[in-house]
């Protein structure tokens, strides 16, 4: 079963036809899909990777190593519970940014690289959402639009988790991150391609989901799918099934 990766830059041109049926099929089979020649930069993307690795480094795995999570999983092994996995945990260190709350501090190039990365992203869905706009035959802005309340102010919310997966000692009783859909609408998921984990659930199966350099993965969430009516899938994922690994 081909997981859809479509190449956006085949959008202008006598390729358009063609990849706009594309991307109809990752949102309405799938709800889920891998963007290469997206736009946004290499070197971007690289600076992003870099500078998020070392913020985890920095600032957040002391923190990680005395969570709640961690101690859970001691306390299991010490138990020596044979069978027992850790329900409801995430094996992962995981905190938002938006234009409303504060930014880690103490990473040199964190909050710059970072900006200049959530503006990237937010140019792409809004041309994510324009091809969507046309492919379900609906006004030039419509889903935009939507999201914003039906009118032209910019009140959208728009996140930015940045997740890390630290090793686990155990990886075979506790998950990454656990089996979910999306409640939001558009989400663009930059992953690690020196690794893998992703799942999505297709036709009751587990698809991995290999990881490309420098793609970017669309997700479409709950919201895309009542705006059309159901056309336009959600997708049960994204899941990180191995958490053993950085």
């Amino acid at each position: 079963m081909a997981f859809p990766v479509i190449d956006f830059s085949k959008l202008n041109g006598e390729t358009r036809a063609k990849t706009m049926a594309q991307i109809a099929n990752g949102c309405e089979e799938w709800g889920f899909f891998q963007l290469v020649n997206h736009g946004i930069p290499e070197e971007l993307l690289e600076r992003v990777k870099k500078v998020c690795s070392e913020c985890y480094k920095l600032e957040r795995e002391e923190s990680f190593k005395n969570s709640k999570k961690v101690k859970m999983l001691n306390d299991l092994m010490e138990k020596k519970k044979s069978g027992h996995k850790l329900e409801n945990v995430d094996w992962e260190d995981v905190f938002l940014l938006s234009d409303e709350n504060e930014w880690p501090s103490k990473t040199p190039g964190f909050k710059e690289t970072m900006a200049e990365y959530r503006s990237e992203l937010k140019k792409l869905a809004e041309r994510v959402m324009e091809v969507m706009d046309e492919n379900l035959g609906l006004p030039k802005g419509y889903i935009k639009k939507a999201f914003n309340g039906g009118d032209g102010e910019e009140n959208a919310f728009f996140g930015t988790k940045v997740s890390h997966y630290p090793p686990c000692p155990h990886p075979e009783v506790v998950t990454g991150l656990r089996a979910h859909t999306d409640a939001g609408g558009i989400i663009l998921l930059f992953q690690d391609d020196k690794v893998g984990g992703l799942q999505i659930l297709k036709g009751g199966q587990w698809i991995d989901v290999q990881p490309l350099p420098n793609a970017i993965v669309i997700n479409t969430g709950d919201q895309i799918e009542v705006l059309s009516n159901g056309k336009v899938q959600e997708c049960l994922a994204p899941g990180f099934r191995y958490p053993g690994w950085e």
